[in-house]
């Protein structure tokens, strides 16, 4: 099994910083993306950001040019760094990585964090 475990959340002014973090653990053959999610009370879960195994990164218009993704691949982890929040940022953050894993047989599954509440004062 994969697990992941996000941290880094909390409660911050508008026009300030965050960093998540998320480690993944477990029986990791090979991690092929990894993305933050995020979702406001009473809204869809959206996709914020993607980083791939190499070096390319997709983000969500929304973000563009105030959040950066990035990871760490021998510590198996991805951040997001997160600035100039805004009210509208107020969500809980999911961490989600698709993952090759090397058991009995070979799969690939996707799997998801516990979340991590970002709160954005005005």
């Amino acid at each position: 099994q994969v697990q992941l475990v996000e941290s880094g959340g909390g409660l911050v002014q508008a026009g300030g910083s965050l960093r998540l973090s998320c480690a993944a653990s477990g029986s990791i053959l090979s991690i092929m993306t990894m993305s933050w999610f995020r979702q406001a009370p009473g809204k869809q879960r959206e996709l914020v950001a993607t980083a791939a195994s190499g070096s390319s990164t997709n983000y969500a218009d929304f973000v563009k040019g105030r959040f950066t993704i990035s990871r760490d691949n021998a510590k198996k982890t991805v951040y997001l760094q997160m600035n100039s929040l805004e009210p509208e940022d107020t969500a809980v953050y999911y961490c989600n990585a698709l993952v090759m894993t090397l058991g009995p047989l070979l799969s690939t599954n996707t799997y998801w964090g516990q979340g991590t509440q970002v709160t954005v004062s005005s």
